[in-house]
């Protein structure tokens, strides 16, 4: 069976919650029967950072409907359906925007393409490399990054290619992506520093995660979560940062600026190019809720 849906979001800040595009693709036999996409409005502000990378702004999206308003065309596309995304920011975005709405949860059986790609090919991908520009790239699949639907369907044509590689359907990789990718691996961790090694079957491995602010949590608790899903933990910012989780600003300790020395460095590394999504305390809580058993206090 080749026949699931493909998702994708764009969000107006760093809350994840903030989404302001959706795009879906609808796979159906191995093709593409149909798609759709639409702005939304997300009642939310727009950080200028997002903006410049997806180019969707507060004027773009002021006549748009809400999440509410496109939630029966949301249950009549996808409800009972298996849905993929590219890595798991989706998800939660999904997750976080349906509670801050007090709406029904997606019904759907989600699918991770990362996770796919990292067992298919665990070689090229298995510990780094499978960001979807990456991967897309390396399959020849031409898209517009950062476009919802463009997005979408880049993750769904590279599910299509794993399948055709790997001859597994659908049913098959709901399974193998419970499954370790390299068998006989081990996490590593320090208990002495921030600083982490990610668990090799973490189903995060492969992200390198940041912290700047002040969190809720003990950053040392924080980062213990982290290497448990997956992500290796830095104290400081390098190309090798795909996540940057950013906890309360003390502007007093700014020096005149809006964000942390940490967060204008990544944010002048994705000026360049490279992929690393900005993450607020909660987006990170959110997702490690998923991947990992909850920290006593």
């Amino acid at each position: 069976m080749l026949t699931f849906n493909s998702i994708d979001v764009e969000t107006a800040n760093a809350d994840r919650a903030s989404i302001c595009q959706i795009g879906i693709v609808h796979i159906r036999d191995g093709k593409i029967e149909d798609r759709w996409q639409t702005l939304v409005n997300p009642e939310d502000w727009f950080d200028p950072w997002n903006v410049s990378i997806h180019g969707i702004d507060e004027a773009a999206v002021k006549h748009c409907p809400t999440l509410p308003e496109i939630r029966e065309e949301l249950r009549t596309r996808l409800r009972g359906c298996v849905l993929v995304s590219h890595t798991s920011f989706d998800r939660v975005a999904f997750e976080r925007a349906m509670s801050r709405y007090d709406l029904e949860q997606l019904r759907v059986t989600w699918l991770d393409s990362a996770k796919i790609v990292r067992r298919a090919w665990p070689e090229q991908y298995g510990r780094r490399g499978f960001g979807i520009k990456n991967v897309a790239r390396d399959l020849g699949i031409s898209f517009t990054h950062h476009d919802a639907l463009e997005d979408a369907r880049a993750a769904a044509e590279i599910v299509l290619r794993a399948c055709d590689s790997t001859k597994l359907n659908i049913d098959d990789w709901l399974r193998q992506v419970t499954r370790p990718i390299f068998p006989s691996s081990s996490a590593a961790s320090s208990a002495a520093s921030v600083k982490r090694e990610g668990n090799v079957e973490g189903a995060l491995f492969g992200e390198t995660i940041l912290f700047t602010g002040a969190l809720e949590i003990p950053r040392r608790q924080a980062a213990d979560m982290a290497a448990e899903a997956g992500c290796s933990v830095v104290d400081n910012v390098s190309k090798k940062v795909t996540m940057l989780v950013v906890g309360f600003q003390d502007r007093s300790k700014l020096k005149g600026y809006e964000k942390s020395g940490k967060h204008r460095k990544v944010e002048a590394l994705i000026e360049r190019g490279l992929e690393v999504q900005i993450l607020s305390e909660q987006d990170f809580s959110d997702l490690m809720g998923i991947y990992v058993q909850p920290y006593p206090n």
